[in-house]
């Protein structure tokens, strides 16, 4: 007798010849539909997919349309209860599906959960245990780098990293798709706090395990495309998600968070970069597209605003003494 299926997997692929192989064999026997949706490549990884996978689903997009359009699409194919998001180089563990499908079964307030990422050569290490955001306006990986063994437990998180991460389908209604106009970063932390808005919780799920090589399509972990993107998006999400008292009150931490992020890449140089994404931000929400998009406050939701607010300030001690 065939397994249920409940979830679908969505793939994005761009130029991701070195990894989709690997990732796709490792759903072998997984319960669940796989769509890859592919980003213009011209490497051979389409045609790879199309020829050695054809059990998985393919969507040729003519150009490169960035991350969240791409996922955007194969969540709107999908007809299944969940939907999971994994990135093209990445390889899962047996089992992966249902670990994730389980805490959302069981907790019916939770839009999403976050895979156990771990560092795909050194497996020991975390890569992430689900994303974090703080008032400094900084969004980080949990646990980066550090043991596995100390993170196999189930938490609440801001957000679900969107390169291995669960989310209950239904919810995207009100909660609203992966915002198109991030492109590339930030759009998973984006969404993320969207559904706190609305007083939904994201989870930490341990019990599925996930290497994750890292950078597979930008190339590097610092880098031009990726600097201006994340600093550009940075601004954004700010302005999208804060209403003006919150951006008021966080405007001190905001402002050190800038200066410091300014001086570490100016160290890397790549000064010039994030500054001129920080332009970028700030040309973006003063737009009319920008403004359009904004989450509008509702009184109903202040409760949710103030305990995000808590959690903003938590997380800014966190990332400061590690606890």
């Amino acid at each position: 007798m065939q397994e249920r299926i409940h979830s679908t997997i969505v793939i994005p692929n761009y130029n991701g010849m070195a990894y989709i192989e690997p990732c796709l064999a490792s759903l072998a026997g997984e319960p669940a539909h796989v769509i890859v949706v592919d980003n213009g490549s011209t490497d051979g990884s389409r045609e790879l997919v199309r020829e050695r996978f054809p059990q998985a689903e393919l969507v040729c997009l003519p150009e490169n349309q960035g991350f969240s359009r791409a996922v955007n699409i194969g969540i709107e194919r999908s007809k299944t209860t969940y939907v999971i998001l994994l990135n093209n180089d990445t390889r899962v563990e047996p089992g992966f599906v249902r670990a994730l499908e389980k805490p959302l079964n069981a907790h019916p307030n939770v839009f999403s959960g976050s895979a156990q990422m771990r560092n795909m050569h050194r497996p020991e290490l975390i890569d992430d245990a689900g994303d974090l955001y703080c008032a400094l306006g900084w969004a980080f990986a949990r646990g980066k780098d550090r043991p596995a063994a100390d993170y196999n437990r189930r938490c609440r998180i801001f957000a679900a990293c969107g390169g291995a991460a669960i989310y209950r389908r239904g919810m995207f209604r009100e909660v609203g798709m992966f915002d198109v106009r991030h492109f590339a970063y930030l759009e998973d932390i984006d969404l993320g706090y969207r559904a706190r808005i609305c007083g939904y919780n994201n989870l930490y799920i341990p019990e599925a395990v996930v290497y994750h090589a890292g950078s597979g399509a930008s190339g590097s972990r610092y880098n031009k495309f990726k600097v201006d993107l994340t600093s550009r998006n940075s601004v954004y999400l700010i302005y999208k998600n804060m209403p003006a008292p919150q951006i008021v009150l966080n405007l001190p931490f905001l402002l050190a968070g800038f200066a410091v992020k300014a001086v570490f890449f100016a160290g890397k140089g790549l000064g010039g970069t994030y500054l001129a994404g920080l332009r970028k931000g700030v040309a973006l929400c003063r737009s009319e597209e920008g403004r359009g998009h904004k989450v509008r406050f509702r009184r109903e939701r202040l409760r949710a605003y103030i305990m995000i607010q808590m959690e903003l300030w938590r997380n800014l001690l966190y990332r400061v003494t590690g606890k």
